[in-house]
């Protein structure tokens, strides 16, 4: 997942071409010195060797083949004036020869550290378009420049450019996404036995009649929607329908009120099992190191990723960063990220225990079961879900430092590209320099949590390897104590995310935890009774995350069976956290168990939704009682299309869903013979901060549920990632089990 906020990070793609350039007006002040390049191309630059030429009124550079990244070849123009707070139209004619390839046209800081104000990446054409953005400044400088990025591809081709203007003073661009009817429903299904609720967008104040129609149009049921003011999450004036006394199986339902008709849904428990399977066999084509077969997942085939064959370097020998070691390791395997190709200990660690959690507490165990996803360790007799975890357990384990190295059995943080690629970009053709980051007492405790708990998983289909893994989260254990303090920086961030971790009692508290669970021993009780974190309350806004593991421990000790002295204060905890996120979506007028401070939704907000319905969903395991059980199937209906935005943020769920998220090799947005991500993967959602620039060009002054824009651009709201795809998978675990 990307979280740094630098120039490097920022090498996404593609805008629509507009017919032509905008006339300039008299209060608009063009920065672009010759941009029609009509006796000479001064005061334009180019990279060496690749000279810039005038042909035919244009400036044209035959791009040399074999570079790397997008800045390798670039032409531009320096010393450009911006100003905080004030906008700017920034276009160009450009044509590529052949078609497709890719420019990434920026305005940017000229000097060190190259910060990226503004982006967009075009793919162009033989015979030329014009491209139009809108931006605003967030800075004031006399250093920026406007420059196309053009380095990266194979093979050598030409480029053309003209007409290139950045013009101040232009009115700021208002983005108005496409919401569709105002009746906002779950696009997919409701349950037949499950709560139906739907949220009307009107100006009315006063109840108004809807109706429930079937795929013929019949009216099967109807009643008064319930006025609920301002939905602070969204700034609409909203109302709520509830239409749970139907229950009749069928599709193609709709609903009618105040003149709209919602898009299409099913009353029916099937959808929920198929999204069970998609959200995992998601992990299935985020791995490194093998071969995605076409016969497992037609439309998704590549060779190996980074296995030592050119013009990957490949995970077979990484060796450090520059001063963190004199070793290399092989780490080979694991599930890349997110949409980069870096492979991170934190976000792997809760990821792969959201998934053995998931089959620790499934009711159905067949449903997850062998040949239950289709993969190639299918058939072995082992749960399809376990083998797909034990390909990033066997990762993690790698991630270890040996015995007889300095810090041995403390574990690497992260391994990535040495410098952040441009997309679309497929593993198996990254050519970078892969680097082991340093050590972090917060790797070293994932490892030692989730090998634990993958100890006592996994004991009765592999012994030796539950051994295995005992042993090295043991040894990860004592090292985090003899090493309390190693931290994760977030200034870490060039060529992948930084993940940084400073606060690490939690994981110390989750590590101890698994371990108790898996041995019994006493040493790892006393360190969990003496946690503060222990009887703190961990469920706050976002119940858990990479960052935040607390409750992952603390489910564990509520319904895995142990001996641990005041484990009804456990138990109870988790009911009570479960209590909260009741009373917040009750609360919600789209039903959201989620509210954070000020209505700043966070990086990721999508997945901090389903980890609280996890925590909904263990309260009803520990009680049965019904309220929780309805909460979490309420709680399904945001990500499913009954929000702000009426989309759902599940690829290939609902009539209108998330198809762009930020990825380099689900990339269709940008290359055509790409494939959209797979069906089932879940989209980042609403991030109030959107870092990125393409949000910052369309979602500025955004609230709530409207800072989400389904672009491959927009990494800080549409990224997907390996621990929110988990998040769904168990949820959606949860709610098949239960029909």
């Amino acid at each position: 997942m990307i979280r740094n906020l630098g120039a490097a990070v920022l090498l996404v793609a593609g805008l629509t071409a507009v017919p032509a350039t905008p006339a300039i007006a008299a209060d608009e002040v063009e920065q672009v010195v010759n941009g029609g390049f009509t006796t000479s191309a001064d005061p334009w630059w180019s990279t060496a060797g690749m000279p810039i030429t005038l042909r035919d009124g244009k400036a044209c550079v035959d791009v040399p083949a074999g570079t790397v990244n997008r800045w390798d070849a670039a032409v531009g123009q320096n010393d450009i004036d911006l100003v905080a707070g004030e906008t700017y139209r920034y276009s160009f004619t450009a044509s590529g020869d052949p078609d497709g390839h890719v420019a990434r046209a920026i305005v940017g800081l000229s000097v060190s550290p190259y910060d990226t104000y503004f982006e967009a990446s075009p793919a162009l054409t033989v015979s030329g378009d014009t491209y139009s953005y809108t931006f605003t400044s967030a800075v004031t400088t006399a250093q920026a420049q406007v420059a196309l990025q053009v380095g990266g591809s194979a093979d050598a081709w030409g480029l053309c450019l003209d007409d290139v203007s950045l013009v101040g003073g232009v009115p700021p661009e208002v983005y108005e996404p496409d919401t569709g009817p105002r009746v906002r429903v779950n696009q997919v299904a409701y349950l037949p036995r499950g709560p139906k609720k739907a949220t009307l967008v009107t100006a009315a104040t006063t109840r108004l009649p809807w109706q429930l129609r079937n795929a013929a149009g019949a009216t099967v049921a109807r009643g008064y929607s319930v006025p609920r003011g301002v939905d602070v999450s969204s700034g609409q004036n909203v109302q709520t329908i509830d239409f749970g006394g139907y229950r009749k199986r069928g599709t193609g339902y709709t609903l009618v009120a105040d003149g709209e008709t919602s898009r299409p849904f099913d009353i029916d428990a099937a959808a929920y099992e198929q999204l069970r399977a998609d959200a995992l066999k998601f992990y299935y084509t985020q791995r490194s190191g093998t071969e995605i077969r076409a016969d497992l997942r037609p439309g998704y085939a590549r060779p190996a990723g980074h296995v030592d064959v050119a013009p990957n370097l490949g995970d077979g020998s990484v060796p450090c960063q520059s001063g963190v070691c004199d070793y290399r390791l092989d780490v080979t395997g694991g599930w890349y990220d997110a949409g980069d190709h870096g492979k991170y200990v934190v976000n792997g660690g809760i990821s792969t225990w959201e998934l053995l959690n998931q089959y620790e507490r499934t009711a159905e165990p067949a449903k997850l079961g062998d040949g239950t996803l289709r993969i190639p360790e299918s058939g072995n007799k082992v749960p399809d879900i376990l083998d797909e975890a034990r390909w990033q357990l066997d990762f993690m384990l790698k991630m270890q430092v040996p015995a007889g190295r300095p810090l041995a059995g403390m574990v690497h943080h992260k391994i990535h590209d040495a410098n952040w690629t441009g997309l679309p970009l497929m593993p198996h053709l990254d050519p970078q320099q892969r680097e082991l980051h340093p050590v972090s007492t917060a790797a070293t405790l994932n490892l030692a949590a989730t090998a634990a708990q993958a100890a006592r998983i996994y004991r009765r289909y592999d012994k030796a390897f539950a051994a295995r893994a005992l042993a090295a989260a043991r040894t990860a254990y004592t090292a985090a104590l003899a090493n309390p303090a190693r931290y994760a920086l977030d200034s870490d961030g060039t060529g992948g995310g930084a993940y940084g971790d400073s606060k690490v009692d939690d994981d110390f508290y989750w590590a101890a935890a698994e371990l108790y669970l898996s041995t019994g021993e006493k040493k790892y009780a006393t360190d969990i009774l003496a946690s503060p974190v222990h009887t703190a309350d961990i469920f706050g806004a976002g119940a858990f995350d990479w960052g935040n593991t607390a409750a992952a421990g603390r489910l564990d000790l509520a319904l895995v069976p142990n001996k641990l002295p005041g484990r009804n204060q456990v138990r109870a905890s988790i009911v009570a956290g479960a209590e909260k996120y009741l009373k917040i979506q009750a609360a919600h007028p789209y039903g959201v168990a989620y509210a954070p401070a000020n209505n700043m939704w966070d990086w990721g907000s999508n997945s901090l939704i389903l980890n609280n319905l996890v925590v909904v969903a263990s309260a009803y395991d520990l009680t049965g009682r019904d309220k929780f059980r309805t909460a979490v199937y309420e709680g399904m209906d945001y990500l499913l299309g009954r929000n702000a935005l009426n989309q759902s943020y599940v690829t290939g769920y609902g009539e209108v869903s998330s198809q762009n998220q930020h990825s380099r090799w689900y990339a269709r947005q940008l290359d055509a013979n790409l494939p959209n991500p797979p069906k089932g993967s879940l989209a980042g959602g609403a991030n109030s901060s959107i870092q990125d620039p393409y949000a910052q060009s369309k979602l500025t002054g955004c609230v709530g549920q409207f800072c989400y824009i389904d672009d491959i651009q927009s990494w800080s709201t549409n990224e997907l990632t390996i621990n929110w795809n988990s998040a769904l998978a168990w949820v959606a675990s949860f709610v098949a089990d239960q029909n």
